[in-house]
């Protein structure tokens, strides 16, 4: 129920039951009170009716004039009951009524005394209140009905009644302006209140209130202040604490003491493959026991220090901490790059070692075979042909090596421009053209109109089709090797070559664009191969913010193509 409404029927019951009392002390007050003024009335009536009854006096005449007089009825009684006079009755009606020397109030009147007594008349048939005093020849009686205390009772009660509801009217007007002058401010600190305690602390209130309501808006509004401040200066904490966590590279995940999720940042969810909002259980979490090991020891106070693990297919150090409050951190720092960069470290090292040791054998033994006597003409030369080949193939080597470390330490920065892609292409092709012959392949360039022109470094550029040119050729007989052309959506021209080789194995395909990788080791050495041209292709496009995909059916040949950013403008 609504403050205004309230008051009014508060209000309104005040001046109901204030009007009831008022009525029920009338009700018992009232009647004694007119009872009692009455009684004295009549007996002074009474009295003075007495003091005019003597023996010269005829009754019934006294008690007639009296009560023409009087208004009242006036009953004349002998000492020995019987009445004489009576102001309601003739001589016949006094001659038929009873002997009165048993009534209280006539008994009491002969005894000397004033006598009242309230009973039903019977000859008048109502109720009646009887008064009595000695007299010089009985007793005189003067009586009146009640009906005229009632009369002056109902009066006075509906006096009561008129002034009660003329109060009430007055105490609801006054209580209806009341009620708005204080259930307005109310209502509104209250609305603010509750927008508060949803959340919305941008709400304040008026303090134009009087008095206490007044004093509940200034503390109110003082309080919406406060709040607004805190939860600001919380905001901020969290918001910079967010943003720290979220710069990190190491995975961190803090976990409740009822093993809830409460925060995990991006790197978290990358290591563990986690995707739903927080808070969420930590069932959802992997199910590696070693992890599951280290939350439960954090969670029951003792920390553990950074152990490498495998979650999710990656290697991760983890290490949990116990949080004061109870629950746990868990940070997380993946390992899987930094095991992959050694590995591909080992791997170089050993690449490059057995990618130089045979060249060397070689050249080291003819060397050694030329410096002996006796060696032929004939041998000598094809000794020294071997070394010169050898020589070569290290240094190609080196070289490749050396293009490959100042591209990826980015010593070496693209220069676009405008290429010309089929002039390239038939640069490629023609270099190629010796092997090509030898294998019985057929080289040719498939350049479409509106991709003959790249943005690009036009070295860079013909080292990536020369390359790709050269593996085609390299490994495919009698067959054909095709330089392709065309646009694609989103700006990008791909460049790429097309060959009908022995392809190769899909367990092969996606590893080759890595260093020395070969996915016939023999036949690729046999052939003149160093195991860099794919890698230099991959980081040379990837400079040019392109990318890079081979596509291979095995004995029916490989595509690897590259996207270069389109001509800005074509040339003329």
């Amino acid at each position: 129920m609504r403050l205004a409404n309230r008051i009014l029927l508060s209000s309104l019951a005040i001046i109901i039951a204030l009007t009831l009392t008022v009525a029920f002390i009338m009700d018992g007050q009232l009647h004694r009170r007119l009872t009692a003024e009455r009684t004295d009335e009549l007996a002074r009536e009474a009295q003075f009716v007495a003091s005019q009854w003597t023996p010269s006096v005829s009754a019934p005449d006294l008690a007639h004039a009296a009560g023409r007089t009087l208004g009242h009825r006036v009953t004349l009684i002998r000492r020995d009951g019987v009445v004489l006079g009576d102001s309601q009755f003739d001589s016949a009606g006094v001659a038929g009524l009873q002997n009165h020397s048993g009534r209280p109030e006539v008994i009491a009147a002969f005894a000397g005394r004033i006598g009242t007594s309230r009973r039903l008349s019977p000859s008048e048939g109502d109720d009646e209140v009887y008064v009595a005093v000695p007299a010089q020849l009985g007793a005189a009686r003067v009586s009146q009905s009640t009906a005229s205390f009632d009369a002056i009772f109902n009066t006075a009660l509906g006096d009561v009644a008129f002034a009660g509801a003329a109060a009430a009217a007055i105490a609801l007007l006054l209580a209806v302006v009341f009620a708005r002058t204080v259930s307005r401010p109310v209502v509104e600190l209250r609305d603010v209140a509750r927008a508060i305690a949803e959340g919305d602390l941008s709400r304040r209130p008026s303090m134009s209130a009087p008095g206490e309501v007044g004093d509940l808006a200034r503390a109110l509004y003082s309080l919406s202040e406060q709040l607004g401040a805190r939860l600001r200066a919380l905001q901020d904490d969290e918001a910079l604490v967010s943003a720290v966590v979220e710069s990190l590279s190491e995975g961190v995940l803090a976990v409740s003491a009822r093993r809830s999720v409460l925060r995990i940042n991006t790197a978290a969810r990358g290591m563990l493959g986690v995707h739903e909002q927080v808070p969420f259980s930590v069932d959802h979490i992997p199910r590696e026991r070693e992890l599951h090991a280290a939350l439960e020891s954090a969670l029951s106070g003792v920390p553990s220090d950074a152990e490498p693990m495998e979650v999710s297919g990656r290697m991760v150090a983890v290490a949990a901490r116990p949080l004061p409050g109870g629950g746990a951190v868990l940070a997380l720092t993946d390992l899987t790059r930094t095991r992959r960069l050694e590995a591909m470290r080992r791997d170089f090292v050993a690449n490059v070692s057995h990618e130089l040791r045979t060249p060397l054998t070689v050249i080291g033994g003819f060397a050694e075979t030329l410096g002996e006597p006796g060696v032929e003409e004939d041998d000598r030369i094809r000794f020294a042909s071997l070394i010169q080949s050898n020589t070569a193939r290290m240094q190609r080597i080196v070289d490749e090596l050396l293009d490959l470390s100042r591209i990826e330490s980015g010593g070496w920065v693209p220069r676009p421009v405008n290429v010309d892609v089929a002039a390239v292409a038939a640069e490629a092709i023609a270099s190629s053209a010796e092997v090509a012959a030898a294998n019985d392949v057929i080289t040719e360039a498939q350049v479409s109109n509106d991709a003959r022109w790249v943005y690009a470094d036009r070295t860079a550029l013909r080292q990536v089709i020369s390359n790709l040119v050269e593996n085609a050729v390299r490994h495919t007989s009698h067959g054909t090797v095709t330089v392709f052309a065309h646009r694609e959506d989103g700006g990008y021209t791909v460049v790429g070559v097309r060959d009908s080789g022995v392809g190769i194995a899909p367990a092969h395909l996606p590893r080759i664009f890595e260093r020395f990788y070969r996915a016939d080791q023999a036949r690729s050495r046999d052939k003149g191969g160093t195991g860099l041209g794919l890698a230099i292709v991959k980081h040379l496009v990837e400079a040019h913010g392109g990318t890079v995909r081979a596509e291979s059916v095995l004995g029916r040949g490989t595509t690897v193509s590259a996207s270069f950013p389109a001509a800005v403008s074509t040339p003329r």
